[in-house]
């Protein structure tokens, strides 16, 4: 089995503990010890992103030998990580390039190089679109809300995020038209949400995969007090719905409360166990007035 092989087996067994909210610690500290001892590379880290799992095991668990092997485990590898990015660098500012005199001036030729170089965003970006990077940008200010630099450890940063999450949304419109601004412009405001913790935390730890975020309904993605109130509303309707189906029974032997008038109908429906006796609903038909009784 390889290396990447064996992370996957762990990284299952670890996402089991983080959902069952903390419960056998004991052998996540034994996983997580299984892991050290792996020759974990950054093309591993990068495939199975065992650095979000992992991140989120920490927060999850109570065990404190869990929180702190799950920290160095953490720190190693954004160490690693960051050596890969220092080299990167060394290497590219060692290259051989002419350079030019003090009193040497950029000619005009220079000049537009520099006006039209595109803004990178972040520094792998695919793209030089200028819309498309101004999306990235509004997509990652929205994933920061309420969140601190300590939450990313192990996890991708929110400008990877946003880029994912932008790819995600192109590759299905191909374009920058409404319809693409509309949908980018819905996740921002619900990614944004002060009352939507959750659907910014499940996206920033890898629960929520940008895929599936970029397709997410606005009924899907709202914070729990909207879901509470639409299935309300949604109950509401039926009722009515029900009542309104029902032609009733006109009678005058019924007097309305508010207007005193005995123009009314009645519908008699099972809102109770069978052995109990029905409600009678009552709709006035001069002011509209309802009222039920048993």
């Amino acid at each position: 089995m390889s290396v990447e092989e064996e992370v996957m087996r762990i990284q299952k067994k670890l996402n089991k503990m983080t959902s069952e909210d903390g419960t056998g610690q004991e052998q996540a500290l034994d996983l997580l010890k299984e892991l050290q001892k792996l020759d974990i590379n950054l093309e591993v880290l990068t495939n199975t992103r065992i650095g979000m799992t992992v991140n989120a095991l920490r927060k999850s668990s109570k065990d404190d030998e869990v929180i702190s092997l799950s920290k160095t485990l953490i720190k190693n590898w954004k160490k690693f990580i960051s050596g890969t990015n220092s080299n990167e660098k060394s290497s590219g500012s060692s290259s051989n390039k002419p350079k030019k005199d003090k009193d040497e001036k950029p000619n005009r030729e220079d000049k537009e190089k520099v006006k039209t170089l595109p803004k990178q965003f972040p520094p792998s970006s695919n793209t030089t679109d200028a819309v498309r990077i101004k999306c990235r940008e509004m997509l990652s200010s929205a994933i920061k809300t309420d969140s601190k630099a300590e939450d990313f450890e192990g996890c991708a940063s929110p400008e990877e995020l946003a880029e994912e999450l932008e790819e995600a949304i192109f590759s299905e419109f191909k374009n920058t038209d409404m319809r693409y601004k509309n949908r980018v412009r819905s996740r921002i405001a619900n990614l944004k949400d002060p009352k939507n913790p959750t659907l910014r935390t499940n996206f920033r730890i890898g629960a929520l995969p940008a895929s599936r975020l970029a397709v997410m309904t606005a009924e899907e993605m709202a914070n729990d007090e909207v879901k509470k109130l639409r299935e309300k509303f949604s109950k509401e309707a039926i009722n009515d719905a029900q009542l309104a189906t029902a032609q009733g029974t006109k009678t005058d032997m019924l007097k309305c409360g508010k207007c005193k008038k005995r123009n009314c109908t009645y519908n008699q429906l099972q809102t109770r166990s069978s052995d109990e006796p029905m409600t009678t609903f009552v709709l006035c038909n001069e002011c509209g007035n309802r009222w039920k009784f048993c």
